[in-house]
């Protein structure tokens, strides 16, 4: 089950290291974006080997889209879940754009111009 998500970096993990049962190394780390709904949720990610560079370059705040897929597993009659990221894109902002509403600055009309010579005590009523 593949999915995407958009959100803001809240946390980066420090990366876990071990040897499987087969004796192969593996790494893998943890990041956290807080999304971007009405009601905001956090969510833990997953990377796991050569994975683990897709968050080169990124920062706590930077907006991302992340691509990932959930994977549940049975151990010993109890559930465990993985939300295992495969794809980060960072999201480009548009300049001047107001944060979540879709609107730039170009989209308001300029103020009218001030008009020096009126004395600042006249009002239009």
């Amino acid at each position: 089950m593949s999915m995407e998500v958009k959100g803001r970096i809240e946390q980066i993990l420090p990366v876990q290291n071990g040897t499987s049962k087969a004796g192969k190394d593996w790494s893998k780390q943890d990041f956290v974006i807080e999304t971007e709904e009405q009601f905001p949720k956090k969510v833990c990610f997953t990377l796991f080997g050569d994975k683990l560079s897709l968050l080169n370059g990124l920062k706590i705040g930077d907006q991302v889209d992340v691509a990932f897929n959930l994977e549940s597993r049975d151990f010993n009659g109890k559930w465990y879940h993985n939300i295992n990221a495969w794809r980060i894109n960072p999201v480009q902002q548009q300049a001047g754009a107001f944060e979540g509403t879709g609107f730039s600055t170009n989209d308001f009309p300029a103020p009218p111009p001030m008009d020096n010579d009126a004395p600042m005590d006249d009002l239009p009523f």
